[in-house]
C-alpha cells in the first residue's frame, strides 16, 4: 500500500483523474497501463499459475482489464479475455488497449456470442484458477442490470481466487452497499487510494484484502486532496 493513501468518493476519483490528464499532462492511456501492471504485479506475488479469467467491461475498468490480460500473456500465464460489452462500445483506451490483445491474438470470448445462459460459460468460470473482476469501475450509481446481474452471480459461485480491479463491480464507491448485487472478492486492487464506501462494515464482505497501488500520479496533487 502506498504511504501517501487518501480516502476517495467517486466524484473526488474522477477529478483527480481530469486532473491528471488535463492539468499534468498524463495521457489516460499512461495512468491504464500503470494501473493493469499494478494488478499482474499483485497477481504474480501470490500462488499464480492459470488459467486467468479477465472479465472486461466496456469502460476504463475493461480498459485496465485488457492491459492485466496483455501482461499476464506476456509473462506466459494463460489467460482468457470475457468481454461482456460490444466491441463496438469500446471507446478511447480501453479501445486502444482491445485492439493491442486482438492484434496480440489472446484468447477472447465475446459475451454476445456466448450466452450468459450457456454452458461454455459457466465452463470458463468454473475452469479458471483466478477471475479477475474488471466489468465496473467507481463511476456505477445504479442498480446493476442484466445481463451483468447473472454474471457477477456466476463469478460469486465460481471456486476460483476473485480479484477486483479498483473495486469491486456492483458496489457502490460512496455508501459501500451492492447496487442490487456485487462481486465477492477475495483481493481488491485500489487506485491512489481508498474509496469511502470500504471504511463502512458492509463492504468488507466484498473487499477482501484491499492493496492500494501506485498508478503515477504526481504526489503533489494528491497532497493537495488530502
Amino acid at each position: 500500500m502506498q504511504s501517501n493513501s487518501i480516502v476517495l468518493t467517486r466524484d473526488e476519483s474522477r477529478e483527480l483523474d481530469r486532473r491528471a490528464r488535463e492539468e499534468f499532462g498524463m495521457p489516460g492511456v499512461v495512468l491504464m497501463e500503470n494501473a493493469g501492471r499494478n494488478v499482474v504485479d499483485y497477481l504474480r506475488a501470490r500462488p499464480l499459475q492459470g488459467p486467468v479469467l479477465v472479465c472486461c467491461g466496456k469502460g476504463n475498468n475493461g480498459g485496465d482489464g485488457f492491459v492485466i490480460a496483455r501482461h499476464l500473456d506476456n509473462h506466459r500465464i494463460p489467460v482468457q479475455v470475457l468481454l461482456c460489452a460490444e466491441p463496438e462500445e469500446l471507446k478511447d483506451d480501453a479501445k486502444t488497449n482491445f485492439n493491442i490483445i486482438v492484434k496480440s491474438g489472446l484468447s477472447i470470448s465475446d459475451l454476445s456470442k456466448v450466452s450468459i445462459l450457456d454452458k461454455s460459460l459457466r465452463t470458463l468460470m468454473m475452469s479458471a484458477e483466478w477471475i479477475v473482476d474488471a466489468l465496473f469501475g467507481t463511476g456505477l450509481s445504479g442498480s446493476v442490470r442484466a445481463p451483468f446481474d447473472k454474471i457477477i452471480k456466476e463469478i460469486n459461485h465460481a471456486a476460483a481466487h476473485v480479484l477486483s480491479v479498483d473495486i469491486p463491480s456492483g458496489l457502490d464507491c460512496d455508501t459501500g452497499q451492492p447496487l442490487g448485487i456485487a462481486v465477492k472478492a477475495q483481493h481488491t486492487v485500489t487506485f491512489v487510494g481508498m474509496k469511502k464506501g470500504f471504511v463502512y462494515p458492509a463492504a468488507k464482505k466484498f473487499l477482501g484484502n484491499v492493496y492500494v497501488a501506485d498508478i503515477g500520479i504526481p504526489v503533489s496533487m494528491i497532497e493537495k486532496f488530502k
